[in-house]
């Protein structure tokens, strides 16, 4: 059986770390990234990762940095392993680092390679609108995800879903895939695949790309951009000059015909405002539904909670 150093943060990774764990190979142990501060009282919180590595006995590390850190390479020397798996870790390995195992490093990679290389395939992939995406394992070298393939699974992704609910299917299935990997190179039957040079990359995502353009995205864009940053930060905009978050909308085609001169009113303009009837909004193109919203210094809740609450006239034009 392999002998595996596991290197890993999130609970992405965490279903990576319970696969393998599950399918008996010999972990030596967990490298995560340090314990972080969270909450009002500031608490320590340690990563998804080195709990279930607490829970299981697995010796952890967590190196500040791996890169100019001989004391740490030095360590990973002495385990010998077989196989180093990097799964969302969070920090790229240096060049001594990758030529330690003898059998390499391999990453499981959140999109199908070369499409979405980067910090936030997932993502990215559901604000582009994209209809498929998958998990690829790989081969790790210096670069960022250019290294050489090995499996891919390719899923379809729902029209309603969310960046949460498909990182959630995805880590269940990479962790599926890092365990067919690890058997196909063990028994020496592992295709290697060059990702060749037709790539697009995945940036780490920004507080300035939510906030939402109503005079040149359409609702489909949009409800994109809504489902795409979902649960991580909200899509935004302003009303009556104060930040109002969306969590859940939807592109309605009713209305357009109902409106007379619909054409003719700002993109951003309040269509309907009614707890009952719900807040439709025009956009450059189709019509948006809001379903769930989240007000300055409130909670995320429905629209109809928000608009009893709230002074949302009709006509309004949000910025």
């Amino acid at each position: 059986m392999l002998n595996i150093l596991f290197m890993g943060t999130p609970d992405f990774a965490e279903e990576s770390l319970k696969s393998i764990d599950k399918a008996g190979f010999n972990i030596l142990g967990v490298v995560t990234n340090p314990d972080k501060p969270k909450g009002r009282g500031m608490k320590m919180v340690s990563s998804p990762v080195k709990k279930y590595a607490l829970e299981k006995n697995i010796p952890v590390y967590q190196p500040i940095k791996v890169r100019n850190n001989p004391e740490f390479i030095e360590e990973v020397r002495k385990m010998n392993p077989d196989l180093i798996c990097v799964v969302a870790y969070g920090k790229i390995l240096p060049e001594e680092l990758l030529k330690i195992p003898k059998l390499g490093c391999i990453n499981v990679h959140g999109s199908l390679l070369p499409k979405y290389r980067g910090a936030a395939p997932i993502q990215w992939a559901v604000i582009n609108g994209d209809k498929k995406t998958g998990i690829t394992t790989m081969y790790m070298d210096v670069g960022m995800d250019t290294g050489d393939m090995i499996l891919k699974k390719e899923v379809d992704i729902g029209g309603n879903e969310t960046t949460g609910e498909l990182w959630d299917r995805l880590a269940k299935i990479g962790g599926e895939l890092l365990v067919e990997t690890l058997n196909k190179i063990e028994d020496g039957t592992a295709p290697r695949e060059k990702q060749g040079e037709n790539f697009t990359m995945a940036p780490m995502l920004n507080k300035e790309m939510s906030k939402i353009d109503w005079e040149n995205q359409s609702a489909i864009q949009i409800k994109n951009l809504v489902r795409g940053l979902n649960p991580i930060m909200g899509a935004y905009c302003y009303l009556n000059d104060k930040k109002i978050k969306f969590w859940k909308v939807d592109v309605v085609n009713k209305f357009e015909s109902e409106i007379e001169d619909i054409n003719k009113l700002e993109n951003g303009t309040v269509l309907i405002a009614d707890p009952k009837e719900g807040l439709f909004i025009k956009t450059k193109e189709g019509i948006l539904e809001v379903l769930e919203i989240q007000g300055e210094n409130a909670k995320r809740m429905s629209i109809g909670d928000f608009l009893r609450g709230n002074k949302c006239p009709k006509e309004i034009v949000l910025k």
